[in-house]
């Protein structure tokens, strides 16, 4: 897809210059090579006893590119707890690894995007740079670098691996907890490259977990589950190797057409010890070509002849260890990656790749990160096949934020986005991509995929023509943008203050910022080096039609006669303006557009979109003698240049609850009447003129409402409900909500979400709540008319249409917009390619939307002792349900009463997720 290819070039020159993958291959690595081949080995190095000169105490400076403490001009080392720090072997590595310092530093200097840089040595210390104090996960530090994702990613391919566990008879009491911590600690070696599957044996051998027929992907699930049923292990019937072993190379060999590895393929055996070496098997399955490595580990103390087990792993390229205690299960269920590192070594520059990890928890508090890794080979000259081993991984940090930040997600639009997934079917970036427990890890290899959603109406956008003066960010009266008395402007930089341009100086303060960039416009001109000249471009276009809108169109109006509390626009250029002043100071929308729900959802559904401030049970009831609510109406702008549809703007009002819930009642009723010259004069009630459905004069036995497309209140000519305006309408009133639903005017929607960490907030996605992904699209709506009589349905209409023609001569005026861009526009540009412990959970979320109904019903709500008659109708070119009901004559009628509110979900025995009633 052409769109795919350039979002897939713009990630790769990220990545490249953003991360620091050029630093990591052509200086870190080499340069790690380089210097451990020239240190000199020195094998009666000691600490002396009266200081350390491995320690200094240093200063530290709060970095927020870091989130941390850091100092920029020395490294810091960790070393695992259980590693004696005064060992020839570690002191070795931190006298050569010193060196990597200035190698770090440079690097900074040259590219002061980078973060953390690290090597992380097969022995286990760990240097990382900018220093900044260590700080454990938890409680007890058992921190290790091999056992991190991007070091066990990075030290070797992606494995086949079979672990077979002795569990005869003699296996019992002590070895039998090693043995089952053992075969533990192996899995966490894994990462989702690699494919896994345990069996045990004693006479015969059988999966530990009876449905994985064959390996699986060694996912944090599947190790899960692996650890579940290990633990459930006993220890009966005699030992035979060859059960154990034919079951093992049966996995391996059989192609059953289920995913693997396809690199290392190896069977890991833990066993107490024997005396066979079922050579038969081997002469069987693996000799002469030996494609299988076999390691085994004799487990426990005890008197048992190992030269068997020794001579199987020898037999078969692979390696022997003894685990007689709880302290070695660590350190020797780890020693097989540098056997496996060792064809790394042998094919030299050809394995000299960069690897992208797993999405995990930054260790130190950069959050969620991807890392680039690169092996550090020995290349000693006097390395032979025993010591050509991998000396460690280095590693660039890459901040998902950061790739998110420098992703054009700008030119995509505000419903556009830019995703990647991997090999493995896991996420990279993804807008709905929010994991929140440091335990979920996600997956991303080098094998990744890119794609992108992009709306029809943000493939094109209009392009400022460049004789557009650059003083029109300025206000007319420019003393200060306060001083302006038609409107507040907002001006809202996509993802980054200085994306505009490079010198601008950033204030949290609104106005603070617009005399900072003024003054910068006064300085640079709209094509200079330093700002991104189609942003700048397109605010300054922006800037001056919506000026021009406030001039000629909203400083005309009085808003109180229609009822208005503000009247507003936003821009894909990113600005946002308010009218008036006193309005904007209350205005606690999102400044930028591209975040703000009206926006979006005006973007993607046509007609008026109407949203109420959203409320819950929870929240305190709003008190209409007090407080102003305002309910928010928006429409997008949608223009036609060149043959290209766009939406370069949404513009609306937020209406007066009060002032237009008296015209909802109005409306609603039987009081007026249009003349022959269509004006309205006063209707009462009589005997040719009945008042039984009218929301005003019968307000006391008749419920009237407006419910939004999600099914939140808007309006009510009941006043005891202003205050449950924005709430969930079942809230209100659930007899009624649920007739709606039961009679197929709303379709209900449950999803689930598999990133929640509980105990989760409550929240929707729908209506007056922020938009969720399953609200369809509102389109071609039905014409409002009154369904009772011909002559109401014509008195409603025309009053409606009336003041809905006059909200949109007064800010809804498309043709004045249009005009206005038509003489700014140049071309048309095709748009670019851009864009306690908690613990981890999922959670059902559950949706209201419209169905396709478009005509109006009549519904009998039968309770049982009582009944209601309801009437229903859409209303035309809105997303509003207009609903007339007789008030319930009994006290309780057995319905569901349904929720929109996020529930955990409860898994069964059988792990199938189940809902809650709702």
């Amino acid at each position: 897809m052409h769109w795919a290819g350039r979002i897939e070039k713009e990630l790769e020159k990220t990545l490249q210059l953003v991360t620091g993958a050029q630093q990591m291959k052509g200086r870190l690595a080499r340069e790690a090579e380089q210097l451990q081949t020239m240190y000199p080995w020195q094998d009666g190095i000691k600490v002396k006893s009266e200081s350390n000169p491995y320690s200094v105490k240093l200063e530290f400076v709060d970095d927020p590119n870091f989130k941390n403490k850091v100092n920029y001009s020395y490294s810091a080392v960790q070393i695992p707890t259980d590693i004696y720090k005064g060992s020839p072997v570690i002191l070795n590595e931190l006298n050569w690894t010193q060196a990597l310092e200035r190698v770090f530093i440079d690097n900074r200097r040259e590219d002061s995007s980078l973060r953390w840089q690290v090597f992380g040595s097969s022995t286990g210390v760990t240097r990382y740079y900018p220093a900044t104090p260590w700080r454990a996960p938890n409680k007890i530090d058992l921190y290790d670098v091999r056992r991190r994702p991007w070091y066990i990613q990075g030290a070797s391919s992606p494995k086949d691996m079979i672990i077979i566990v002795d569990v005869s008879g003699s296996v019992s009491g002590l070895t039998l907890k090693l043995m089952k911590s053992s075969v533990m600690q192996m899995l966490d070696t894994l990462s989702d490259d690699d494919y896994v599957n345990v069996a045990r044996f004693n006479e015969k051998a059988d999966a530990v977990v009876p449905c994985f027929k064959t390996l699986v992907q060694a996912t944090m699930r599947n190790k899960k589950i692996f650890r579940e049923s290990i633990m459930n292990m006993q220890a009966k019937g005699t030992t035979d190797y060859k059960s154990g072993f034919q079951f093992a190379f049966e996995q391996l060999l059989n192609d059953t057409g289920a995913p693997r590895a396809g690199c290392n393929k190896m069977i890991m055996m833990f066993t107490d010890g024997g005396e066979d070496r079922a050579q038969d098997i081997f002469e069987k399955y693996n000799w002469p070509n030996k494609t299988i490595r076999v390691f085994t580990f004799s487990v426990g103390q005890h008197n048992y002849d190992v030269t068997p087990l020794q001579w199987i792993a020898c037999a078969n390229k692979g390696f022997y260890y003894e685990i007689p205690s709880i302290g070695a299960i660590r350190i020797n269920t780890q020693e097989y990656l540098d056997v496996l590192g060792r064809p790394m070594v042998l094919a030299g520059p050809k394995a000299k790749l960069v690897q992208w990890t797993n999405v995990y928890q930054d260790a130190l508090g950069l959050g969620l990160v991807i890392t680039g890794t690169m092996p550090v080979f020995n290349l000693t000259a006097d390395a032979n096949s025993q010591t050509q081993l991998v000396l460690g991984v280095m590693g660039v940090d890459v901040a998902i934020n950061e790739i998110k930040r420098k992703t054009p997600t700008y030119r995509l639009g505000a419903n556009g986005y830019t995703y990647a997934i991997d090999k493995n079917g896991y996420l990279l970036l993804h807008p709905n991509l929010q994991p929140k427990d440091p335990d979920v890890v996600l997956c991303l290899s080098h094998h990744s995929s890119l794609g992108l959603v992009l709306p029809t109406y943000s493939e094109n956008h209009i392009k400022a023509n460049l004789s557009d003066q650059i003083l029109q960010v300025q206000c007319k009266y420019q003393e200060t943008p306060n001083t302006c008395p038609l409107s507040l402007l907002f001006l809202s930089p996509k993802f980054d203050l200085t994306e505009y341009c490079n010198e601008l100086e950033l204030s949290n303060n609104n106005t603070d910022f617009l005399l900072n960039f003024i003054a910068l416009m006064e300085k640079v001109t709209p094509d200079s080096k330093q700002c991104d000249n189609l942003l700048l471009h397109n605010l300054i276009l922006d800037t001056g039609i919506i000026r021009q809108l406030v001039e000629k169109v909203w400083k005309t109006k009085d808003l109180t006669t229609y009822g208005f509390l503000a009247v507003f626009a936003a821009t894909d250029g990113g600005i946002t303006r308010v009218f008036p002043n006193k309005a904007a100071e209350t205005w606690e929308e999102d400044p930028e557009p591209f975040n703000a729900s009206y926006y979006r959802r005006s973007l993607d559904n046509k007609g008026y979109i109407f949203r109420a401030p959203y409320r819950t049970l929870n929240d305190e009831l709003l008190n209409p003698e007090n407080d102003t609510i305002g309910i928010l109406v928006s429409t997008a702008v949608e223009i036609t240049v060149g043959g290209k549809t766009i939406k370069p703007a949404v513009v609306g009002v937020k209406l007066d609850l009060e002032a237009w819930v008296d015209k909802f009642k109005i409306l609603a009723s039987n009081q007026t009447s249009p003349t022959s010259d269509n004006r309205q004069v006063q209707q009462t009630c009589g005997p040719t003129s009945g008042c039984e459905m009218d929301c005003d004069a019968n307000s006391e036995d008749l419920l009237c409402y407006l419910v939004d497309d999600g099914g939140f209140l808007i309006m009510s000519n009941q006043k005891d409900y202003w205050n449950k305006i924005g709430m969930f309408f079942s809230e209100v009133d659930p007899y009624l909500m649920h007739a709606l639903y039961n009679n197929s005017f709303y379709n209900r929607k449950q999803s689930f979400d598999y990133q929640s960490v509980c105990d989760p907030v409550p929240s929707s996605n729908t209506g007056a709540a922020p938009r969720g992904v399953f609200v369809p699209t509102i389109a071609d709506f039905v014409n409002l008319a009154w369904w009772t009589s011909a002559a109401a349905c014509g008195h409603l209409y025309l009053a409606v249409t009336c003041i809905v023609f006059v909200l949109y001569c007064c800010c809804f005026n498309k043709n004045e917009i249009q005009m206005y861009l038509s003489l700014s526009v140049v071309d048309e540009v095709e748009a670019e390619g851009m864009d306690s412990r908690e613990t981890s959970c999922v959670t059902i979320q559950t949706q209201f939307y419209f169905t396709n109904i478009n005509s109006s019903y009549d519904i009998l709500q039968d309770c049982g002792n009582c009944s209601r008659l309801i009437h229903a109708k859409r209303l035309n070119n809105t997303n509003l349900l207009f609903v007339v009901a007789e008030k319930m004559p009994c006290n309780t009628c057995e319905v569901e009463k349904l929720s929109q509110a996020e529930t955990e979900c409860i898994l069964t025995n059988q792990g199938r997720a189940t809902a809650p009633s709702l």
